[in-house]
């Protein structure tokens, strides 16, 4: 393929692409405040909370792959599009169910499932559309500003949604609405690179698993991809927050409020800094030092018992992730061929939402088993030991300096 002279290139495009991503995860996170008060008021049992997280996770666990394969055989600003607006059509449907107030959330369980089939396709193809956007020599500084955006979207979020739902449900789900539909039009308007797939007589079967087998493949995606689902699948004490603030901080509902906030603060603070000086070099040691030092700041949150502490090490446990973050990002996106990005996406989506999902579960079993402090703090020396195996597993990942040694060429 020949090169794309700079020109094809605006920073406006950039810029376009992650306020996109910020009204879209601003409406995702204000949503999901109204849809938990509504089914846990009508209700009363935390089952049916787990029940909305469930019917959520299930369809984007079984779509995103295909996802991604849709994605790299179609426009890929399309696809977006197209999810996005089925996403503003579930707020439409809740926005209606609120204002008839079945005396079941059965309805509402039903939006939820074709929401997070449309979160499904939603994920790979907006996660692929960067490259297309930047040059490769601004991958690394273009993820940290969609990262810092991002991430305020999920800190301003749920304080949007608990103050504008003390106004009604109308308002919410107007926002929600106007906030999936300018997500779909400002996607579609993008400029950037264009992407022609390639004529194929593969099954889609085979299509998909060509996607894993290339993540396979390659030690250094495969690396950053994994060292990431263990370090957040054993590390994850964030689900045990409220243990913390009732039982062993005493700090109350306000307190776990800070707690909460306090790794998204560190997480967007690394953010800001990454996205005006990015890392240029060592970037793989620097990928292990970061996680190390997660499982670090595990280990200290759990044997701490002075809430500023537990803050300063929840902010640093925010801080290292975005640090990792930010480094698989750049390396997939650049590691990756145009024709495999969407499928890629998927597979690290689908690995990122396993180990969210599934760390709250071994936090939350470990924890019952062998009692809380103990379970974090066996978390983060699972996490140290996971670095240092990985280091020995993935050699060229360990041995990457700068981000351009694995970039392909497009």
């Amino acid at each position: 393929m020949n090169p794309i002279p700079p020109t094809t290139y605006r920073d406006r495009d950039l810029y376009l692409f992650v306020s996109s991503r910020f009204i879209a995860t601003l409406a995702i996170q204000v949503q999901s405040v109204a849809i938990g008060w509504q089914v846990y008021d009508m209700v009363r049992t935390p089952l049916a909370l787990g029940l909305v997280g469930l019917c959520q996770f299930l369809p984007m666990f079984l779509l995103t792959l295909p996802a991604g394969d849709i994605t790299d055989r179609f426009n890929q600003r399309r696809v977006y599009s197209l999810a996005a607006g089925v996403q503003a059509s579930c707020s439409v449907l809740f926005l209606a169910l609120s204002l008839f107030r079945p005396h079941t959330p059965w309805m509402y369980f039903v939006v939820l499932v074709l929401f997070g089939a449309a979160r499904g396709f939603a994920g790979p193809s907006g996660s692929s559309l960067l490259p297309f956007l930047v040059p490769q020599a601004r991958i690394s500084k273009s993820m940290a500003v969609s990262s810092s955006f991002f991430t305020a979207a999920t800190i301003s979020g749920p304080a949007l949604g608990g103050f504008l739902y003390a106004l009604g449900p109308v308002p919410v789900y107007s926002l929600c609405i106007a906030g999936f539909v300018g997500a779909a039009l400002i996607v579609s308007r993008l400029g950037g690179r264009r992407f022609t797939p390639e004529r194929t007589e593969a099954t889609r079967y085979e299509r998909v698993a060509e996607g894993v087998k290339f993540v396979r493949s390659r030690p250094v995606v495969f690396g950053a991809i994994s060292l990431d689902l263990f370090a957040v699948l054993l590390g994850g004490a964030t689900a045990l927050l409220p243990v913390y603030a009732r039982d062993i901080l005493h700090v109350g509902p306000l307190g776990l409020g800070f707690l909460r906030s306090a790794p998204a603060l560190g997480a967007f603070s690394m953010a800001f800094y990454l996205t005006h000086w990015p890392l240029k070099n060592r970037v793989g040691p620097k990928m292990f030092g970061a996680v190390a030092i997660f499982g670090l700041a595990t280990i200290v949150f759990g044997l701490s018992t002075w809430f500023p502490v537990s803050l300063l090490a929840l902010f640093v446990l925010g801080a290292s992730d975005m640090v990792s973050v930010n480094i698989r990002g750049s390396l997939i996106q650049l590691s990756t061929p145009d024709a495999m990005r969407g499928r890629v996406s998927s597979v690290s989506m689908l690995f990122i939402g396993a180990s969210n999902e599934l760390g709250e579960f071994e936090s939350g079993t470990t924890a019952a088993l062998m009692g809380t402090v103990p379970a974090v703090v066996a978390g983060g020396i699972g996490t140290l030991l996971v670095v240092a195996w990985w280091m020995k597993l993935f050699p060229p990942l360990r041995r990457v300096n700068k981000f351009t040694d694995v970039a392909v060429h497009y």
